[in-house]
């Protein structure tokens, strides 16, 4: 899915050179869940955005899916943006005049998509989300929990390879966390994504299969807790991602359910 070779990202900063990402080489299989995370400037948002095609290193290469995004023309990356990559934001960044489905259908208007498609790929979003019944309601009109789950479906309805997302469980109350960290890790089950999820919560970031750790630009990855691979993915998520059976069903996969399993099956 994703190989970055020698990436590094530098900002200027008055008279200064920032180094926000710095000789990163890091291989990101398809169907792998890796968390990322680090203090607050320490280039965890930068990784982000260069993943997403939103930035472009200083030097090294960002390949995904054999294309160089370093190297694109910008309505290349563009494409590559709108048609494979979703992203989740910490404050859901939905339109406040819009309604859910609205919000949603912003996401396809890029690709083209007839609307009697729009409308069949929106609803199916929504109701993945368990949102099918507040289509009509506007952000105002909705919990935070609910509108990060729009923000979700927004991600989503343009049927993505990859979810990136920033902090996205990081303006809500412990239960809705929860409850969010939950239906992202049945979506990537399901839908054999590639999820890379920026968070300062250990308990999140410890149910991925890969933690990294920015420090000063530099990335340190090594195994998360045990998680079962996405549907349908490549076993490709590198040699520390430790495996485990699907959980049962009725058991949502929480930061606490999974911490106490992480417990039991780690041996580092």
């Amino acid at each position: 899915m994703y190989q970055l070779t020698d990436v590094t990202k530098l900002y200027s900063k008055g008279r200064r050179t920032v180094p926000a990402v710095r000789d990163l080489t890091l291989t990101i299989g398809d169907g792998e869940w890796l968390a990322v995370q680090g203090r607050t400037g320490h280039g965890k948002s930068t990784l982000l955005n260069l993943l997403g095609g939103l930035d472009r290193p200083t030097s090294g290469s960002i390949e995904f899916d054999g294309k160089n995004l370093a190297k694109l023309r910008e309505n290349q990356v563009n494409r590559v943006r709108a048609t494979s990559i979703g992203f989740i934001f910490q404050t859901f960044n939905l339109v406040s005049t819009l309604s859910a489905a609205e919000n949603v259908e912003a996401a396809l208007i890029p690709l083209r998509v007839h609307a009697a498609e729009r409308h069949r790929r929106v609803a199916a979003a929504l109701e993945s989300v368990g949102l099918a019944d507040r289509s009509r309601h506007l952000p105002g009109e909705m919990s935070g929990g609910q509108q990060q789950r729009v923000a979700i479906a927004r991600a989503l309805v343009k049927e993505p390879k990859v979810l990136l997302a920033d902090e996205p469980t990081g303006n809500l109350d412990e239960d809705t966390r929860d409850e969010i960290i939950t239906l992202l890790a049945r979506l990537w089950r399901e839908r054999g994504l590639t999820l890379v999820l920026v968070t300062h919560d250990t308990a999140i970031a410890q149910l991925a299969q890969r933690v990294g750790v920015m420090s000063k630009g530099h990335l340190t990855v090594h195994g998360g807790a045990s998680q079962p691979t996405a549907t349908g993915a490549r076993q490709s998520a590198g040699t520390d991602a430790q495996q485990l059976g699907d959980p049962d069903p009725a058991q949502p996969v929480t930061p606490g359910s999974m911490q106490s399993a992480a417990s039991d099956t780690r041996t580092d």
